[in-house]
């Protein structure tokens, strides 16, 4: 469901203008690849990749590599799922990621 939010002129406005911002300049990492080139720098802290099996924004493929890449983080894949954090299943497993965290 899309928030009612991106039904107003100013707050698409502001958020077209921040996702164009963080595109432009991809993503404020150094390199492609960054995140798998530096996992070493990031193993030990906990980690969960909440993905949805539809999302053609951040591909299947992509979460698949880092999770390779990164054995011990938790991979939720919401079957029935886009991109938007606010589908169902992707609010289900933030919350259900989020719950975890806080048991730490």
């Amino acid at each position: 469901a899309r928030p009612s939010k991106f039904n107003e002129i100013d707050f698409a406005i502001a958020f077209a203008r921040i996702e164009c911002h963080f595109f432009a300049n991809g993503g404020f990492f150094t390199e492609d690849g960054w995140i798998l080139n530096n996992i070493d720098k990031i193993r030990g802290i906990p980690g969960w990749i909440v993905q949805g099996r539809f999302d053609v924004v951040t591909p299947m493929d992509s979460a698949w590599s880092l999770k390779k890449a990164w054995p011990e983080v938790s991979f939720d894949i919401v079957w029935d799922a886009g991109h938007a954090s606010t589908e169902p299943g992707i609010v289900d497993g933030l919350v259900r990621a989020t719950d975890q965290a806080l048991r730490l």
